[in-house]
């Protein structure tokens, strides 16, 4: 019998200032896919912002897709993935943490895998490399986790932050690799010392929902925003306006360029109308925390 399916993977923040690396928090703008079954391979590109030309060998979902199946010994048969996403990419928003959870499920559902939520987590955080990203677009709300030695993700999941979040977008795109380039090497021991302090605050502040010190402890990074704020537009006039205009705390949206504030749910309005007239160049978005992660629906089939 054939089959046909629809997969929606939030996109994604990571770090939320010093939780570098092992803070996720997914966000309502998703990545949607309809995927069947068919004799060769077909994806389509819906969105204006996706690419209109690749070569299928390139493409992240078939990527990630064919090589879960071969890590379970299975052979992937050929799909036809109409994909649109509200994801803009390079950006900072889990474009490819999405695509990476969306090939999985791709596989999982073609092949019948079964894979559990953990595997899932496990699977992600191994191919991008650490975990934040990808347990925040297989859970949604907010991840904070550890991945092992043995690619073992351990999480902390929350879902339920009573507060509404702001993007700022700009034009420019920022490689990971390029954001990474810019970090130092090693740090000395009384600066780490400080920098996993408040990495421990800002974790401990958002299990126990206290909004102001999670404002606070956002800002408060030393691992990596002091190095890549040279390479963010407007990085200070954006993290001073937003606390001016009553945003709890301001950071990198994962290695940049797009920033995001953490505002209070009942100014969300004002505040994106003041932050578009004072930065008319970026793209600002009000959204919220995606209540759930990576979600299936089966479509159902009418024969003819």
């Amino acid at each position: 019998m054939s089959k046909k399916w629809q997969i929606t993977v939030p996109g994604s923040t990571a770090n939320l200032g010093p939780g570098f690396d092992s803070i996720g928090l997914g966000l309502s703008l998703y990545l949607s896919l309809t995927v069947s079954l068919q004799d060769k391979w077909e994806i389509i590109h819906l969105s204006s912002g996706l690419p209109k030309t690749f070569n299928l060998e390139d493409h992240l979902i078939y990527k990630i897709a064919t090589a879960t199946a071969a890590r379970f010994n299975m052979q992937m048969p050929p799909c036809r993935i109409e994909m649109e996403s509200e994801l803009p990419f390079a950006r900072g928003l889990g474009s490819s943490a999405a695509a990476i959870v969306a090939g999985i499920e791709v596989a999982n559902l073609a092949c019948n895998l079964n894979l559990s939520v953990q595997d899932k987590c496990n699977i992600s955080s191994q191919i991008e490399g650490h975990p934040d990203n990808a347990t925040a677009s297989v859970l949604g709300g907010l991840t904070i986790s550890a991945m092992d030695e043995n690619g073992v993700v351990d999480t902390i999941h929350i879902t339920d932050l009573d507060s509404s979040f702001v993007v700022f977008i700009p034009e420019v795109e920022l490689k990971t690799s390029e954001a990474r380039g810019v970090l130092p090497e090693t740090f000395d021991r009384q600066y780490s010392v400080l920098g996993s302090a408040n990495a421990n605050m800002l974790a401990a502040a958002l299990v126990a929902k206290d909004y102001a010190r999670i404002g606070r402890y956002m800002e408060a990074d030393l691992f990596h925003e002091p190095f890549r704020a040279q390479l963010i537009p407007q990085y200070d006039a954006i993290v001073n306006a937003a606390k001016a205009n009553g945003a709890f705390g301001t950071a990198l949206s994962g290695a940049g360029p797009t920033m995001i504030s953490m505002i209070p749910s009942n100014i969300g309005s004002q505040f994106v109308r003041t932050m578009d007239e004072l930065f008319p160049l970026h793209k600002i978005i009000l959204t919220k925390v995606a209540p759930t992660g990576v979600n299936v629906t089966e479509i159902p089939i009418v024969s003819k």
